[in-house]
C-alpha cells in the first residue's frame, strides 16, 4: 500500500511497531487512576471529561478504574471540542460529536481531560476554551495515553501512560476496543 504522501507507484517502508498492547494499556489506565486519586485526595469532586473519540472510552476506564478503589461512581462526562478548534479552516469536514457533562456540572469541580495522544497541544487548547464556555472548574488537569511530543503550545500533560518519543514524520494510532475492536497503539 503506498503512503499517504507517497508519488503513485511507490511502495511504502512503513511498517507499524506496536508499542502498547491491550495490558500494557491497562496497566497505564491503572497507574493514571491511582495517580489522580493520590493528587485528588481521592475521588471527591472529581470529574473525568473525555476528548472525542478516543478519550471518551479512556475516561470510562479510568472512572471504572477509579470506582473499583474508592467504592463509588465517578462523574464522567463527553467533550467535543471541534467547533474550538483554530483549524476549521483548513481541515472544515470534521464531524461533530456531543458534549455531554455529568450530572451537577463542572462548576467547583476538579475535571480531568482524557485524551488518547498529546502532540502539538491545539485539541487541548480547544478543550480548554470549550470548558470556558461550559462552566468553572476548581482546577484542570489532563492524563492522556500517550504523549508523543512536538509541543506547538505550551501545554503538558499531568498524567502519561506513556511517553512515546517519535519523529514529526511518524504516526501514533490508538485503537481501543469500543471503537476499534482492539486495544493497541502503534507507530509507523
Amino acid at each position: 500500500m503506498p503512503a499517504p504522501d507517497a508519488p503513485p507507484g511507490h511502495e511504502s517502508t512503513r511498517t507499524d511497531r506496536t508499542v502498547l498492547d491491550a495490558r500494557d494499556i491497562s496497566r497505564a489506565l491503572t497507574r493514571i487512576s491511582h495517580e489522580l486519586l493520590e493528587r485528588n485526595k481521592g475521588a471527591t469532586d472529581l470529574v473525568l471529561l473525555g476528548l472525542h473519540t478516543r478519550g471518551v472510552p479512556l475516561a470510562r476506564r479510568v472512572a471504572e478504574k477509579i470506582a473499583a478503589v474508592e467504592g463509588a461512581p465517578v462523574a464522567v462526562g463527553e467533550l467535543d471540542v471541534t467547533m474550538y478548534r483554530d483549524d476549521l479552516r483548513s481541515q472544515p469536514t470534521r464531524r461533530a460529536h456531543k458534549t455531554a457533562l455529568p450530572p451537577g456540572g463542572i462548576d467547583g469541580k476538579v475535571v480531568v481531560l482524557v485524551d488518547d495522544v498529546l502532540f502539538s497541544g491545539r485539541t487541548i487548547r480547544a478543550a480548554l476554551d470549550a470548558l470556558a464556555d461550559l462552566g468553572r472548574p476548581a482546577a484542570v488537569r489532563l492524563a492522556v495515553l500517550v504523549d508523543r511530543g512536538h509541543r506547538e503550545l505550551p501545554i503538558r500533560a499531568d498524567h502519561v501512560g506513556k511517553n512515546l518519543p517519535s519523529a514529526l514524520a511518524e504516526r501514533v494510532s490508538v485503537r481501543l476496543a469500543e471503537v476499534d475492536g482492539t486495544d493497541e497503539v502503534t507507530i509507523s
